[in-house]
């Protein structure tokens, strides 16, 4: 599948679906029929966008982006509008479309929220790492990191709720044996923090294990 996407459309829109055409170029596509609906799904479903068919809806579907952009602030949002429909430019959506348009159009204004394929892209639970674009995904946040930073997450993320040494993170992160600066280590680590959590004096995924390392719990 090329990207995840969760999909409100009314159940009676006045222009055809792109649904069906997204789904034949292989996008994974779940329809929901209300704002409410979607909000439920999100945290399950975990999409790599959102698209809210507005003109399908009757509405400006702005209040919809904002309430998803409240629970899950990192998620790209695309709205589609009636012609000659009109809202904010600095308002919720990353990408605002007025139809008539082409399902090529929509693709390619889709392209740069499609996560890469392959190796690129590294999951752990929630928390999705982008190793291409050194950019980590995680609920309400989206982060870019340094490759330091980038590379210390993918070592924590590959061997997630299993403790990782400091010894094991110096010789990785580093390439080297030398563990004396621990300094170093500890201000990447509340860097990291910085990026996943939303209370890093109570962190919920990295937790340090105490004369041993730190553990990434997803």
């Amino acid at each position: 599948m090329k990207a995840s996407i969760l999909w409100i459309e009314g159940k009676r829109a006045d222009s055809p679906s792109f649904v069906p055409g997204l789904r034949r170029k292989d996008y994974q596509v779940e329809v929901v029929n209300t704002g409410n609906a979607a909000l439920a799904r999100i945290n399950e479903l975990e999409p790599d966008m959102l698209v809210v068919y507005a003109a399908s809806l009757r509405s400006s579907g702005t209040r919809i982006c904002q309430a998803v952009r409240h629970q899950q602030n990192g998620l790209p949002i695309i709205l589609i509008l009636a012609a000659g429909q009109v809202v904010s430019t600095d308002g919720p959506a990353n990408v605002v479309l007025n139809l008539p348009f082409t399902l090529r159009k929509l693709v390619n204004r889709m392209a740069p929220f499609v996560p890469g394929e392959g190796n690129d892209i590294l999951r752990a639970g929630v928390i999705h790492l982008d190793l291409a674009r050194k950019q980590v995904r995680c609920p309400n946040k989206e982060v870019k990191l340094t490759p330091r930073l980038t590379r210390l997450l993918q070592i924590l993320m590959e061997s997630h709720g299993e403790v990782v040494s400091r010894e094991v993170l110096f010789r990785k992160a580093w390439n080297t044996e030398y563990t004396g600066d621990t300094r170093t280590l500890d201000v990447h680590i509340s860097w990291l923090r910085q990026a996943l959590e939303d209370d890093v004096r109570n962190p919920r995924y990295l937790k340090t294990i105490r004369r041993v390392g730190y553990r990434l719990d997803v």
